[in-house]
């Protein structure tokens, strides 16, 4: 009930005057999903463990679980909670592991040696408004909407925004940009869009981490 309570606080702050969720209406209207299947089961799909795949959501996955084994009432256990609408931006294992070179001036080889370069380089409470910043809360926006977006303002879950662009509708080149504006802006992986279709939790990935701030 408490993590309930604090995410409606959370899309109330979020969704403020001007800064909102603003999306073209579709051509046509699809029904809007009823599924209640949630984005933590996704990303553990394939279990709770690394593996030498990067293009799937492991370091992602085990980020979720570290802020909530350091902070159970954290809000990021909505993504458990199936019933609730939401967008979220699923960085890729690679996307990390450029991040953490990024942070620490160092590649790593394995996705265990990502995750703990990062958690050791931005502490669990970054790690968490990371986290917050990559979920769009209260509406699910499905590939067909973003594409009719561009120049959409979203405002997410850690309380900051970022923007869409739309490169090319035809070929879904779709950048993001983000509140570090001297890094690379992350873009949607085509073909990997509407993770978790027909559920109210949806999910697309993208191919660097959103970054809050100028990390």
């Amino acid at each position: 009930m408490r993590i309930r309570r604090t995410l409606s606080l959370l899309v109330a702050a979020g969704l403020v005057a001007g800064t909102g969720v603003v999306l073209a209406p579709a051509a046509s209207a699809a029904p809007p999903p009823a599924g209640t299947s949630s984005l933590a089961t996704l990303l553990a799909a394939d279990g709770h463990t690394f593996d030498r795949s990067w293009r799937d959501f492991d370091i992602l996955d085990q980020a979720v679980l570290a802020v909530l084994a350091a902070k159970p009432s954290s809000p990021v256990a909505v993504l458990a909670d199936g019933t609730v609408p939401l967008t979220a931006f699923l960085p890729t294992d690679r996307a990390f592991q450029v991040l953490a070179a990024d942070l620490t001036h160092r590649w790593y080889g394995t996705e265990a040696q990502v995750f703990n370069a990062l958690a050791g380089a931005v502490g669990v409470d970054a790690i968490e408004q990371v986290l917050f910043y990559h979920v769009v809360p209260g509406v699910t926006i499905d590939s067909a909407a973003a594409l009719a977006s561009n120049g959409a303002v979203l405002t997410t879950a850690q309380g900051s925004t970022f923007t869409v662009q739309v490169l090319s509708k035809r070929c879904a080149i779709v950048r993001l940009r983000d509140q570090d504006r001297n890094d690379i802006d992350p873009f949607l992986i085509r073909g990997r869009l509407d993770l978790n279709a027909g559920n109210v939790q949806i999910a697309h990935a993208i191919t660097f981490v959103l970054r809050p701030a100028d990390l």
